[in-house]
């Protein structure tokens, strides 16, 4: 018998194979040469992360002139939803990057090997941005987790980076487990985990055999998987530990590119392969926006710690952006489709810049304070790193969604997709919570502005390459702010899936 195998558009898959050849190259050249020059690792991450970028690019200009289609088989999804998400990962990867030269530079931990975890967890959340099969997906989100959870506990002269690796990874793997469990009832019930397939399969049957009942639990038990990768409430309890343990740079890949995946391949899942659904999926999303709305606002303001702090506003984060999926859900397989996928993809976007130079000042705060990232550690830093206190001001006003930052525009987009869709208690309680988690960022820049810094603190050293991170994190956040319709005319395509 001749086996015949799919055919590869290698142009098409280029910038996951950048990735992949990047991170390779890292390994093998880094344990083949000796001590790289200061700063080389860095920059050839961002140097890989840029190649993967302009190839996107081009990907999308030739989807423009093609159309979305499907590659190996169809296995994946060549479609600008996937590529918009892929760019907005690209640059949050660089950013980290950049953040982990000055974090990693001159202890035992400087090496490439971090770095090239770096490229393999963006390529596995690349894989589940784009995935047209549910095996690829798991295989995807395996990827990703595998690789966060040796970063998370790379500190290897911190017992709290070890504590945040091992709580990581025995509750991810329970996660993933429900998640694989849900593609086999979900198989059980379509004969099918092609995304394709299983769309086909609703337009053209009708569920006379009971299988709904299959179909139900396997949604649900990708649920329970998805919303533990993004942090919603009930399945948050993770990531304060997580998130306060492991380094911050690690912290901030988690919050920007891991958490932009898990809320890609929910939309792929639920929008694209179960528009036929909504009906039974939406009110679960409804819960877990509105609960981790309020529970992550309220816990977010008690906490003393910052990066605990910005863990729970991450889980509040989370609960805008299911906001916009909810949204999405009441159009899900129309031919209008709305705005709500576009509202959700921006947030991710603008909120991985934000995010990241929040934990990159973090970052520089912790090096400077032997690890402390209490609020007292951040008490007068004005007056010891004004630009450093000007940037952490900015990048709190945006998560706080005060208008001319990129975080009123995420916000105003998710909220207003939430009243187009007549979902009006949901906006109103995502306006509340608003105002709730401001008052968290004004107890952050009160510490940093209004308070003296405590006796004996010495001024913090920034590093070149993570002060430009997060001086570029801080431009991107105002001038999204000030001039957004570039990026949401750009974004106007991403409703239109490979199938």
């Amino acid at each position: 018998m001749l086996f015949l195998g799919p055919e590869v558009d290698w142009f098409a898959l280029s910038p996951y194979l950048t990735m992949v050849g990047g991170a390779l190259m890292l390994m093998v050249v880094g344990a083949l040469t000796s001590r790289w020059p200061r700063g080389l690792t860095a920059w050839t991450t961002v140097a890989v992360t840029a190649a993967s970028a302009v190839l996107a690019l081009l990907a999308w200009n030739d989807i423009g002139d093609s159309g979305p289609t499907t590659l190996v088989g169809g296995a994946m999804a060549h479609d600008r939803f996937a590529l918009f998400v892929a760019l907005g990962m690209l640059g949050a990867t660089a950013l980290v990057a950049l953040i982990t030269d000055g974090e990693l530079r001159g202890g035992e931990n400087d090496g490439p090997e971090i770095y090239a975890l770096l490229l393999t967890a963006a390529t596995g959340a690349m894989v589940m941005a784009a995935a047209n099969e549910l095996i690829v997906m798991f295989l995807g989100l395996e990827t990703l987790s595998l690789a966060l959870y040796v970063l998370a506990a790379s500190d290897r002269r911190r017992s709290g980076s070890q504590e945040s690796g091992m709580k990581y990874f025995v509750l991810g793997g329970f996660a993933s487990a429900f998640f694989l469990y849900g593609i086999a009832l979900l198989y059980g019930g379509t004969r099918s985990t092609s995304i394709s397939e299983i769309v086909e399969r609703f337009q053209t049957t009708v569920a006379a055999d009971r299988n709904d009942a299959l179909v139900l639990a396997g949604v649900a038990l990708l649920l329970v998987g998805l919303a533990f990768k993004v942090s919603a409430v009930p399945f948050h309890v993770w990531s304060p530990d997580v998130y306060q343990g492991a380094p911050s740079n690690v912290t901030a890949f988690m919050a920007s590119v891991g958490k932009a995946a898990a809320f890609a391949a929910m939309l792929r899942v639920l929008v694209v392969a179960l528009p036929f659904h909504r009906d039974d999926w939406r009110p679960a999303i409804w819960v877990l926006a509105v609960a981790s709305l309020v529970i992550g606002s309220v816990l977010a303001v008690v906490q003393t710690d910052v990066k605990r702090m910005l863990a729970y506003s991450s889980v509040s984060h989370a609960g805008f952006i299911l906001v916009g999926i909810e949204a999405a859900g009441h159009r899900a397989g129309e031919a209008d489709a709305g705005s709500g996928v576009q509202a959700v993809l921006v947030y991710l976007v603008l909120y991985g810049v934000l995010v990241v130079g929040s934990f990159g000042v973090a970052t520089v705060v912790a090096r400077g304070n032997d690890g402390d990232t209490s609020l007292s550690a951040f008490a007068g830093l004005a007056t010891r790193r004004p630009t450093l206190a000007v940037a952490m001001t900015v990048f709190l006003l945006a998560q706080a969604g005060v208008p001319l930052t990129s975080g009123f525009v995420a916000k105003w987009g998710v909220i207003q997709e939430a009243v187009a869709e007549r979902s009006y208690a949901i906006a109103i309680i995502a306006m509340l919570a608003a105002v709730i988690g401001a008052f968290l960022y004004l107890r952050i820049m009160v510490s940093v502005w209004l308070q003296p810094s405590p006796d004996g603190a010495t001024t913090e050293r920034v590093p070149a390459l993570t002060g430009f991170a997060i001086g570029i994190a801080a431009l991107v956040t105002v001038a999204i702010g000030v001039w957004p319709d570039w990026l949401l005319s750009v974004s106007e395509s991403v409703s239109a899936y490979a199938r």
